[in-house]
């Protein structure tokens, strides 16, 4: 049998998009085990030595920890301690200013410790850190929902897992782009190396979404926007498969993180809208005895369409993570491992189809916001 160039070819890059993702099912199996150790055994009471209760492992817990922001990256475990890379702590508290390591919490996220900064006590819980004081007066419900209590939290602009990876991935795309311009300065000919790569995605996001949704007269206003939400959306979804420090976070799973996208969606559209655009939502083409019903309905239709995208970018990438780290628990709850090689094939399959879904996702939102502001936009004939 011959085997083509091209069939090598592609052979080699699937070998090689698949390595790390390989290594993820390894590491979260190995980060399973380990959570799994540290949590299964607890000493018998009065010292005795040789009893220990086991128990059972809480596949729920370890998928929120992994899905949810941290001020920490774990990186592994040696000899039963965690290696661990500290984040910054920026607070703005009733005193001022505060800035410190999160090292100081010593991985307490259950507020049973608190911690003195400048005469001030702090506690950590669920991520969430509160004054030690006004912790203890809140009720369950508020603590399991206290990204709200903003009395009882100071200001928090912490670097967490998922600002950080926000800054490296601009980072990152801000040098791409750099390279890119000055591969075109250089070489007027046909693009090479990364401008080579690059430019048929720049084509692409032109010719395939923007034109098309915006229209031929207006798209290359908003081409920075459109360039800047996909590349930024698709590099974070690679970032969070790749599951080794400095990456592994889940940014683009973050509820707040695509409001933020959703929400700038719907500002460039609301201040691109033109006098038809306008003109439709607040007089609709229709009976005026039927204003006072469509007037709302078309307001309450402009802010679903922000919604539908926070919601639809945010629902999938999480999906995607939860599915993985469940297949990789089946191991662990069914305490055998005769499940392993089901679970590690489906593992696999997951884990690339999450490739696919990471540039399909930032086609989508960016699809969506360019049809969201080509119809506002958008120049009606009137006869």
């Amino acid at each position: 049998m011959v085997i083509s160039k091209k069939s090598l070819q592609f052979l080699l890059v699937t070998f090689l998009a698949c390595m790390p993702l390989v290594t993820f099912a390894n590491e979260s199996a190995d980060s399973l085990q380990n959570h799994t150790e540290s949590a299964a055994t607890i000493a018998a009471p009065h010292g005795e030595s040789g009893h220990s209760e086991k128990k059972k492992f809480d596949a729920t817990e370890l998928i929120n920890d992994h899905i949810g922001d941290s001020h920490e990256f774990h990186i592994a475990d040696w000899n039963g301690h965690p290696i661990t890379f500290y984040l910054p702590v920026i607070l703005w508290t009733n005193s001022g200013l505060e800035i410190f390591s999160s090292e100081q919490f010593h991985h307490d996220n259950e507020a049973h410790h608190a911690i003195d900064v400048n005469g001030q006590k702090l506690v950590r819980y669920n991520e969430v850190i509160y004054y030690a004081d006004k912790f203890e007066t809140l009720t369950a419900d508020q603590k399991k929902n206290g990204a709200f209590e903003f009395d009882a939290r100071p200001l928090d602009f912490s670097i967490t897992k998922n600002v950080f990876s926000m800054f490296m991935s601009a980072i990152v795309l801000f040098i791409l782009f750099l390279l890119v311009a000055r591969s075109y300065n250089k070489n007027q000919m046909a693009p090479k190396g990364i401008a080579g790569f690059l430019e048929p995605l720049v084509t692409f996001v032109r010719d395939e979404i923007a034109i098309p949704n915006i229209g031929t007269k207006k798209y290359a206003k908003f081409m920075p926007y459109l360039l800047t939400v996909f590349f930024f959306i698709w590099i974070n979804n690679l970032i969070g498969l790749i599951p080794f420090f400095p990456f592994s976070s889940n940014l683009t799973g973050n509820i707040y993180f695509t409001f933020v996208l959703a929400f700038i969606t719907f500002i460039v559209t609301t201040l691109s809208g033109n006098k038809d655009y306008w003109g439709h939502i607040l007089t609709p083409p229709v009976p005026k005895a039927l204003y006072p019903i469509m007037i709302p309905v078309e307001i309450i239709g402009m802010l679903t369409k922000p919604f539908a995208l926070m919601i639809r970018l945010f629902a999938n990438i999480t999906a995607g993570h939860i599915i993985i780290l469940s297949l990789i628990s089946l191991i662990y709850i069914f305490e055998t491992a005769w499940v392993s090689p089901i679970s590690g094939a489906f593992v696999l399959f997951m884990s690339v189809l999450e490739m696919l879904v990471a540039a399909l996702q930032a086609y989508v939102f960016t699809l969506l916001s360019a049809l969201f502001i080509g119809q506002a936009v958008a120049e009606h004939d009137h006869h």
